[in-house]
């Protein structure tokens, strides 16, 4: 953003990951508690600065002689003002900020604080160069150990795998906040699984929990049928029904294998002892996807915790989000609207954006890494395709002969935009790129440093690249992996 935008009551970071979400056991109805030295939502108004290029200290087009301020909160000053604007390329690094892949990473968090910054982190079970899970803390942190990762997810203490997204690990202070999930289910009454006695083989299952300490399904008699993978046992099913209500956590996996306790030993007895309502519960929510986005329109919101476009409208005016407006985030101009400013504004959607996310301009290093499919930069597709332009789509369970990109063609990260693929595999001590895709040779260098960097990283001495698609770029990425 050239002119420099004044840090008007800026919070604590320049250029690295919000530490908004390192409280410890915050009170549910004001998550997520502001970062030290940030302003508070209500003191929103003095929260953005100048348009790109603006130089001025004030904003003539407001009559707001105050440094920096070209929007206000709703509510703020007694009236509603005009939304903040932001270009397509602040919203962009608005958003690699808050993902923690722009900025300089904080070691000192740690896997612990980059879990607790994004909210949740998804699971998959593929593993190709890593499973996803890894991949995430790899991407923003560089060459973490892996075991430091595993070790920081499931120590048993610090985090809880639930729904959030999909199937996510999460920071146990989340806890409170998915008791509207829990209690959901419960009003359901059933999983998609049935069971034969639910009454009988839950009640089995806490027994043997209570007497016998944390098991995995095996451990608990057998998780499978002996059909295919989703013909659970009456056990397995009973399982993870209490897992879904609340009265059973996974905390810990051993061998990939989901360890189950009770949650009254698992979770800390200050966070289970909390029952947030509904409203609370998703106010926080939203409050948390909007820090971990950046700036998100209502359905990325809804995205990042799977609820619901109107619970998340409900949440809104109360969640401490900002509204803005950003470039190219609406619908197509009406013809003959032209081409100028008036044209760029009517192209413009509405948004929400977090107040730190707007206290100071995204500064620093770009990332040059490859992203996992399920990264939450790019789980979302279509926030995907508006904020980078591309199209993104897991093909692991497409047929081979459509696949067009590969099994786990991963995202190539660059200069803070995505500009490329890279599907990837391992022989022995060998990184194998089975297809790269590349926008230009412009980023062979950023291809060759990334593939460079992930061998490093998975123990592996040598990258051999077995296809191009844009053949004129093969001999410029041999040379530069030489």
């Amino acid at each position: 953003m050239p002119g420099g935008r004044p840090a008007v009551g800026a919070s604590a970071y320049a250029g690295g990951m919000t530490p908004s979400r390192t409280t410890a056991t915050p009170d549910p109805a004001t998550l997520p508690a502001p970062s030290p030295g940030s302003p508070p939502a209500a003191a929103a108004s003095g929260l953005a600065g100048p348009r790109s290029g603006d130089a001025r200290t004030g904003d003539a087009r407001t009559g707001d002689a105050r440094p920096g301020v070209r929007g206000a909160a709703p509510g703020a000053g007694g009236a509603e003002a005009r939304p903040v604007e932001l270009t397509a390329a602040e919203a962009r690094r608005i958003a690699l900020r808050a993902q923690g892949l722009l900025g300089a990473p904080d070691r000192r968090a740690g896997v612990p604080g980059l879990l607790r910054h994004l909210g949740a982190v998804q699971l998959d079970t593929i593993s190709v160069l890593a499973r996803s899970h890894e991949l995430i803390a790899y991407a923003r942190l560089g060459a973490v150990g892996r075991p430091v990762v595993e070790s920081a997810y499931w120590d048993g203490r610090s985090a809880f795998e639930y729904w959030a997204h999909a199937a996510c690990v999460l920071p146990m202070e989340e806890w409170p906040l998915f008791g509207f999930r829990r209690r959901a289910f419960v009003a359901r009454g059933r999983r998609w699984h049935r069971m034969e006695d639910a009454e009988r083989s839950c009640a089995a299952v806490l027994d043997r929990l209570r007497a016998e300490g944390p098991l995995t399904a095996t451990e608990l008699g057998g998780a499978k049928n002996g059909g295919p993978w989703w013909d659970w046992s009456e056990t397995k099913i009973a399982v993870e029904w209490l897992l879904d209500t609340g009265q059973v956590v996974c905390a810990e996996r051993r061998g990939w294998k989901r360890v189950y306790d009770l949650a009254e030993r698992a979770v800390p007895a200050e966070l289970l002892e909390q029952d947030p309502d509904d409203a609370s519960c998703l106010r926080a929510l939203v409050a948390r996807a909007g820090s971990a986005l950046g700036v998100a329109t209502e359905k990325d919101l809804a995205d990042y915790y799977r609820l619901t476009v109107d619970q998340v409208r409900a949440a809104l005016p109360e969640s401490g989000l900002l509204p803005v407006r950003v470039e190219g985030w609406g619908r197509a101009s009406a013809a003959g609207a032209g081409t100028g400013a008036g044209a760029r504004r009517a192209a413009s959607g509405p948004a929400w954006a977090a107040p730190e996310a707007l206290a100071t301009e995204p500064r620093g290093r770009h990332r040059t890494t490859l992203l996992s499919p399920f990264d939450s930069l790019v789980w979302d597709r279509a926030r995907t395709a508006r904020i980078f332009g591309f199209t993104h789509r897991l093909e692991a369970y497409t047929p081979r002969e459509k696949r067009v990109h590969g099994y786990f063609a991963m995202p190539l990260l660059a200069g803070g935009r995505l500009v490329g693929r890279v599907d990837p595999g391992r022989e022995g001590k060998t990184l194998v790129a089975r297809q790269i895709g590349l926008d230009s040779a412009k980023d062979v260098p950023a291809a060759a440093q990334a593939l460079r960097e992930a061998a490093e990283w998975v123990g592996c001495t040598a990258v051999r690249v077995e296809r191009v698609r844009r053949p004129e770029l093969a001999a410029p990425l041999a040379a530069a992996l030489a």
